[in-house]
C-alpha cells in the first residue's frame, strides 16, 4: 500500500524570485489597481492607505527590510528543497490555483485533476521585467516532466464515488501558457524540487474565480479524502503532497494568517474553517490550498513544522505577500 511521508506547504509569490532593490517599483503596480480585497472588503489604494494608516506600513518598506525578509524567504526555500532531497518521494499530488494561465471564465472547473502522462513547464509567464530568471531556477527551454496517468484515474474514481464532483484533464488547454503549467506548479518542480520532478499530479482548486470556489471546509474535507485514496492505493509507493500559494496577499493580513498557522499546528479544523468565505479572496483565497494540506495530514503520523512566516510588504497601504513556508515530516 501507498504511504504519505511528506507534506508541504509554501508560497509562490514573484517576490521570492525577485531582487529586494525592485520590491518598491513592484509595489508601484498596487497604486494602480483598482480594487484590493482587506478582511472581506474591498477598497481603492487610498482607502486602503487611510483604513491602515495607523499601522505606518511605510516603516517597513526599507531597503533595509526588503533584504532581510528576501533572504529569509531564500532560506526557508532552501530548507524545504533540503527536506524534498532528504525524504526522496516516489510521488507528488501538488494542490495549486490556476490564474488563468490554462482555464478562463468559458470553463472553469471547480477542482481538476490532471490524469496526463506527462506535464510541460515553460521558461516564460511572470512579471517582465522583475522576476529573476536564475533564482527562479527556470530550465532554459519548453521541458516535459512525468505525471502519473493511472494514479489520476485512480483519484478520480475514488474522488467521484465520495460525491465530489470533479473536472479532469490529461492536456492542459492552451490558455496564457501554450499549454504549459501554471506558477503554482512550476514553483514546485523549480524551487522545492530543483527541477528533478517525479511523476506527479497537478490538482487545480479555484480559489481565485468566483462563483464556483470551494469553501474552506470542502477543502478540508477534500484533503482527508486524498489521504485515503493514497493510503488505499494498491502500490508500494511513498507520496509528498504538496500545496502552493498563500499566505495573505496581495494586502497582507497578519492576524488571520497567524490563525491559520496556529489551526495548521493544532490540527484544528474549526480554526481552519470557520471563516465566512469573503475573507479569501485574491491572492488570500490560496490559503484554501493549505487547509486542504491539513485535510490530508490529519490522521497521518507527520509532525507539523512551520519553518518561517516573513510577512513581506512594498507599499504604505499593506499590500505585499505574507510568505510561508511549512512542512509536516
Amino acid at each position: 500500500m501507498a504511504k504519505i511521508v511528506l507534506g508541504m506547504a509554501s508560497s509562490h509569490a514573484p517576490q521570492l524570485a525577485m531582487p529586494p532593490e525592485q520590491w518598491r517599483a513592484y509595489g508601484d503596480r498596487s497604486r494602480n489597481q483598482k480594487e484590493h480585497w482587506f478582511n472581506g472588503k474591498t477598497y481603492s489604494f487610498e482607502e486602503l492607505v487611510d483604513t491602515r494608516a495607523e499601522n505606518h506600513f511605510d516603516q517597513e518598506c526599507t531597503d533595509e527590510k526588503f533584504r532581510q525578509r528576501y533572504d529569509a524567504c531564500q532560506k526557508a526555500i532552501s530548507h524545504l528543497k533540503s527536506t524534498v532531497e532528504r525524504i526522496k518521494p516516489d510521488v507528488a499530488i501538488i494542490m495549486g490555483d490556476d490564474q488563468h494561465e490554462a482555464f478562463l471564465d468559458d470553463n472553469m472547473p471547480c477542482i481538476s485533476i490532471f490524469n496526463g502522462a506527462s506535464v510541460d513547464d515553460l521558461p516564460a509567464g511572470g512579471i517582465p521585467g522583475f522576476r529573476d530568471p536564475v533564482v527562479d531556477n527556470q530550465p532554459s527551454e519548453r521541458v516535459t516532466h512525468p505525471a502519473y496517468e493511472e494514479l489520476g484515474n485512480y483519484l478520480i474514481e475514488t474522488f467521484m464515488a465520495n460525491e465530489f464532483d470533479l473536472g479532469r484533464t490529461n492536456k492542459l488547454p492552451q490558455g496564457r501558457h501554450e499549454g504549459a503549467v501554471g506558477h503554482a506548479f512550476y514553483y514546485v518542480y523549480r524551487r522545492l524540487m530543483d527541477n528533478k520532478v517525479v511523476p506527479n499530479i497537478p490538482v487545480m482548486v479555484n480559489t481565485y474565480f468566483p462563483p464556483n470556489v470551494p469553501s474552506a471546509m470542502r477543502c478540508y474535507n477534500f484533503g482527508k479524502t486524498l489521504r485515503k485514496a493514497i493510503e488505499d492505493w494498491d502500490e508500494d509507493k511513498t507520496v509528498a503532497i504538496f500545496a502552493s500559494g498563500g499566505l495573505s496577499h496581495t494586502v497582507i493580513e497578519e492576524d488571520l494568517d497567524q490563525a491559520i498557522i496556529k489551526g495548521l499546528m493544532n490540527d484544528d479544523v474549526k480554526a481552519l474553517t470557520d471563516w465566512p468565505d469573503v475573507r479569501f479572496r485574491a491572492g488570500t483565497s490560496e490559503i484554501k490550498n493549505w487547509i486542504a494540506l491539513a485535510g490530508a495530514m490529519h490522521g497521518t503520523s507527520l509532525a507539523p513544522n512551520m519553518v518561517d512566516y516573513i510577512p513581506c510588504y512594498r507599499t504604505e497601504a499593506g499590500n505585499g505577500c505574507a510568505m510561508g513556508m511549512a512542512e509536516w515530516v
